[in-house]
């Protein structure tokens, strides 16, 4: 069983409440071979929420509220989820404080990109799940 980040497969949960569907991966949750799944749903954070980058090994808000507490836990469940389906594969949203993969933004809520990952996909990585992205899967 493959894990998608929601918004992936169309589900409107992302910060400002908008989704970034792709077809392949709206088919594949349809066809039952993906399931859906929002870290930051899980944890319990609204739609929407204000948006959060990775800064100073937290996770931030663009007015500095701190939701690192918030953004663990949802990935934590979301690591549960995974090792429960036995999964072994990911199509994460790249980018994402959450669910980037390889890339993340820098803090400065200004579009710069730094090397490194999300908490859901760091430790779906630690638990050696192959995370993808929306653009590397393809």
């Amino acid at each position: 069983m493959i894990l998608v980040s929601a918004c992936l497969a169309g589900v409107e949960c992302r910060y400002d409440g908008s989704s970034f569907p792709i077809p392949e991966v709206v088919e594949m949750v349809r066809r039952g071979e993906a399931i859906p799944i929002c870290p930051e749903l899980l944890a319990g954070l609204p739609i929407p929420r204000p948006p959060a980058e990775h800064r100073d090994g937290k996770i931030v808000s663009k007015n500095g509220q701190d939701f690192t507490a918030d953004y663990l836990s949802g990935a934590k469940i979301g690591a549960e989820i995974a090792q429960l389906i036995a999964c072994k594969k990911a199509i994460l949203k790249s980018r994402s404080p959450s669910c980037g993969s390889g890339w993340i933004y820098d803090g400065t809520f200004s579009g710069v990109r730094i090397q490194g990952n999300g908490v859901f996909a760091k430790m779906l990585k630690d638990n050696n799940v192959i995370v993808f992205t929306e653009e590397s899967f393809l």
